[in-house]
């Protein structure tokens, strides 16, 4: 069963102007922090909730400035990733030397008057397109208490408040520090077996599909938006039998809408970005976007059981 992290966040990042995270203009604090791991996961640099050293080579301008900071020699062109991540003690020397900001430190510690202050600014965008706040990662529940203060300050300014959420979580913190503010909730359900969800999440998903039963019961009395969304990811989640069992899976419980997340394959240099390059990740260099006619595929076998599949989040 996973627990709350006892500890307060690393913010990943905070970034306004997105369209793609909720409805209307919004702003979305990204964790740092989850209790899966995916193998395809779109934020490999948010799986850890520690500080992180990120080498970007496309913003490197070669002047070995870095090298020569490296108090314990740790950077070098010889080493495959630029960086020998056992022999690095995150002192950011480096990171203060770098000219260009191709070495960055990936996480900072921020209260949650910080994070409140950085996206009240764009209360203006809010009100006029029905945006607001979402809380993503990452995963904000690995943080309850300290997300549920966050989510409850913005609420109170009359902002509106989305979790995207891998649904991975104990239940009863749930309900009692967060759900009470929030107005929308991104549910994942990434596969249906839970075997084939421990060998490529980390994890089972008995306690997902639990917490979702329980969710969709709730917010349908209370008039809270949940919405399951399922990442298209070929040969895996994107298969007919997963997305026929989860099909299945939603219809039992009266689910009349799902949003599909096409796969996108780009995220592999996030993970060579923190030395982190997976075999997954390597396979998928070559990858592209999925064509629309499987996209349509997937699609199909939602709508034949009279739930409709998004694209787009509503």
């Amino acid at each position: 069963m996973p627990a709350e992290h006892s500890k307060s966040p690393l913010i990943l990042e905070i970034k306004g102007n997105s369209l793609d995270d909720g409805p209307g203009i919004r702003t979305v604090v990204f964790f740092k922090g989850c209790p899966l791991s995916c193998a395809w996961c779109h934020n490999p640099e948010s799986r850890l909730p520690v500080q992180e050293l990120s080498y970007d080579p496309k913003l490197c301008i070669s002047c070995d400035t870095c090298v020569n900071a490296c108090p314990e020699k740790a950077i070098s062109r010889k080493n495959p990733y630029f960086i020998d991540r056992q022999a690095c003690t995150l002192c950011w020397q480096c990171v203060e030397e770098c000219p260009s900001g191709a070495l960055s430190v990936v996480g900072r510690r921020m209260t949650v008057e910080e994070v409140v202050d950085a996206t009240v600014p764009d209360l203006p965008f809010f009100k006029t397109s029905g945006g607001g706040v979402t809380l993503s990662g990452g995963e904000p529940a690995m943080y309850m208490r300290f997300t549920g203060e966050l989510a409850g300050q913005l609420q109170r300014r009359g902002i509106h408040v989305l979790l995207e959420t891998c649904g991975y979580f104990r239940l009863e913190g749930f309900m009692d520090l967060l759900y009470p503010h929030l107005d929308t909730i991104y549910y994942d359900i990434k596969l249906y077996d839970a075997h084939l969800h421990a060998q490529y999440c980390g994890v089972d998903n008995r306690v997902i599909l639990e917490n979702f039963r329980h969710l969709h019961d709730r917010t349908m009395k209370d008039g809270i938006t949940l919405l399951p969304r399922i990442p298209l990811v070929p040969g895996i989640t994107a298969t007919n039998t997963n997305l026929g069992a989860i099909a299945e899976f939603l219809k039992e419980e009266d689910v009349t809408r799902v949003q599909l997340l096409p796969f996108n394959p780009l995220w592999p240099e996030k993970e060579m970005k923190v030395g982190r390059p997976t075999v997954f990740g390597e396979k998928t260099k070559t990858a592209s976007f999925m064509p629309a006619e499987e996209i349509k595929r997937c699609e199909e076998i939602f709508s034949s059981m009279n739930i409709t599949p998004l694209q787009e989040a509503p």
